[in-house]
């Protein structure tokens, strides 16, 4: 792993000093990350729209699709990057929920900085970690590499949202957006979580079946540690009359914005009254009885359980439609048990772990 290490740093730094010529500081890393971007979309080995991406000779095969709701614009995104940092086991992929005036400009924003970013931060972060003599990057390879991304993480999601508050032509003070992503790392998979997005992953149990596993925590503002800190910084969590159940996250003086998620990136309005764009960070090695994971916006999950989903994907003939599939399945549900709101956008993103065997 650590010759791995060493060869990405060397190829990295070589890239960021061939493109970014005389210059020097610390943009040369993500001139190098948006470099690599820019190559492995010329080489369709991004995808940012509804379709799928299947790269001969990878592990793994992303179904991606997209539906407007009945709001308006579609405010949800996805993308998925096969070959991340030009590594032959690395994935990205990630699904971006916008909500506000702002929230579909929010999003792609997100969307178009959030990886570059990562590699960059993950670069940096391993050659300090190489340079820490307390660091032995041998003696607990996942544990080491799970600190790594995890860090990455952490950086990356606080200079996204600092540029964001920056950006001259996006507001996004009473806007926002959520972002889920993973990346996968030969059998590991990290993921990233901000937000009411979810993961869910299906994996075989010993009887056979096929169940849902859900990898990530839905971050209401009911969440009793998201609702002590919003309290605690002064924020209000509570419900409308006419929408029961539905908590929302409110100003100290104002019936405003009225938030129904607990961390996004933007919402400038309410970043000091609670809400963050911290990620809550895991990992999961992948083994022959996992077989796929799910992406997907709150519109997917606020009428399709995990079980059903599962379900819905397993049973697909062409898994380069599963997506499509599940949204098709998410919009009747929609007219069946919502039939008095307006449809949300609802996107998915489904990530198959096929190909050559794991253990």
């Amino acid at each position: 792993m650590v010759e791995t290490m060493r060869q990405f740093s060397s190829m990295f730094n070589g890239l960021a000093r061939s493109i970014s010529g005389k210059k020097s500081g610390n943009g040369d890393g993500r001139e190098a990350a948006e470099a690599m971007a820019k190559d492995a979309k010329k080489n369709d080995l991004i995808l940012r729209s509804s379709g799928s991406v299947n790269v001969d000779g990878s592990n793994n095969l992303a179904s991606v699709f997209s539906k407007r709701g009945r709001k308006g614009v579609n405010q949800d995104c996805a993308i998925v990057w096969e070959e991340f940092g030009c590594q032959a086991d690395m994935l990205f992929c990630g699904i971006f929920d916008g909500h506000g005036p702002w929230g579909h400009f929010v999003a792609k924003k997100v969307r178009e900085s959030m990886p570059s970013s990562l590699l960059c931060n993950w670069q940096e972060t391993i050659a300090q970690a190489s340079l820490d003599p307390e660091i032995d990057l041998e003696s607990d390879k996942k544990h080491q590499r799970f600190h790594i991304w995890k860090h990455s993480y952490l950086r990356t999601c606080a200079a996204v949202d600092h540029e964001l508050e920056q950006h001259r032509k996006i507001d996004s003070f009473h806007s926002g957006t959520t972002a889920l992503t993973i990346v996968r790392q030969g059998d590991l998979i990290y993921v990233a979580n901000i937000g009411d997005s979810r993961a869910v992953l299906a994996t075989t149990s010993d009887d056979g079946n096929l169940v849902p596993v859900q990898l990530t925590v839905d971050f209401k503002p009911n969440l009793p540690q998201e609702a002590e800190r919003i309290v605690q910084c002064k924020g209000r969590v509570f419900c409308l009359h006419d929408e029961p159940g539905v908590h929302r996250v409110w100003l100290p003086d104002e019936e405003s914005p009225g938030l129904a998620m607990s961390r996004a990136f933007g919402d400038y309005c309410v970043k000091d009254y609670g809400l963050i764009s911290v990620p809550e960070v895991t990992q999961r090695h992948i083994t022959s009885r996992d077989q796929f994971v799910v992406l997907a916006t709150d519109g997917v999950w606020d009428v399709v359980s995990n079980q059903e989903a599962v379900q819905i994907v397993s049973s697909t003939p062409d898994k380069q439609k599963a997506a499509k599939r599940l949204a098709e399945y998410a919009v009747r549900a929609w007219k069946k048990k919502r039939k008095d709101i307006a449809m949300d956008d609802i996107s998915a993103i489904c990530l198959f772990f096929h190909s050559s065997p794991l253990s």
